[in-house]
């Protein structure tokens, strides 16, 4: 088995080769050998940086969902103070980021349950956090009276899920670009608030 060089982040490397592994046989699917092997190292190489597979699960969901707040709280700032503007900045960037990160997104979104109470915990922290970015503008929209859903609990997890679910389908090779489908989903969410601003 060919070592890994001086060059490699070795540690990207194993992750990388476990999100390719959790992601096509799920987690349980998954051994250590398959992810050193993917990574092309030794099992014993994999130990001197996490104590143990479930810690390289814990590390990836940590990461994709740190990523994708710091992502759509960006959006929504550079969006100015509008919330429609907003909510379809922030769902162009869930968007793209579910069809760009595939298995991130799967991994993620399927995994909570083989997490450990501690990283559960942990994970059940950082959806909340995302969730509320998504009320939070939802909600002000609705007091402003340019959302009129009577739901908006129910637009937000509808709004998440929808983006979420694009790394279960989407293709690169397909018929839309990532951009061309966050533009259709920032218009569907649109619809999904009952805006009464133009959506753009």
């Amino acid at each position: 088995m060919k070592a890994a060089g001086p060059a490699r982040d070795v540690k990207q490397v194993i992750v990388e080769s476990a999100l390719r592994q959790m992601g096509e046989r799920g987690y349980h699917g998954t051994t250590m050998r398959e992810i050193a092997e993917g990574a092309q190292i030794t099992v014993a190489s994999i130990y001197h940086h996490f104590s143990s597979k479930q810690e390289i699960l814990q590390d990836i969901t940590v990461h994709a969902l740190e990523d994708t707040l710091a992502m759509t709280r960006g959006a929504a700032l550079r969006a100015g103070l509008a919330p429609l503007d907003q909510l379809q900045a922030m769902v162009r960037v869930w968007t793209v980021y579910h069809a760009s990160f595939r298995d991130q997104g799967i991994v993620t979104a399927t995994e909570l349950r083989s997490l450990d109470p501690t990283g559960r915990r942990l994970i059940v922290t950082l959806r909340d956090q995302q969730e509320q970015i998504f009320r939070d503008v939802v909600q002000r929209g609705v007091d402003e009276g340019v959302f009129l859903t009577r739901f908006p609990v129910d637009a937000v997890r509808a709004i998440i899920t929808t983006g979420q679910q694009v790394c279960t389908w989407f293709r690169p090779d397909g018929p839309l670009t990532a951009a061309e489908l966050a533009e259709r989903h920032a218009l569907l969410a649109a619809a999904i608030v009952e805006s009464t601003e133009v959506a753009r």
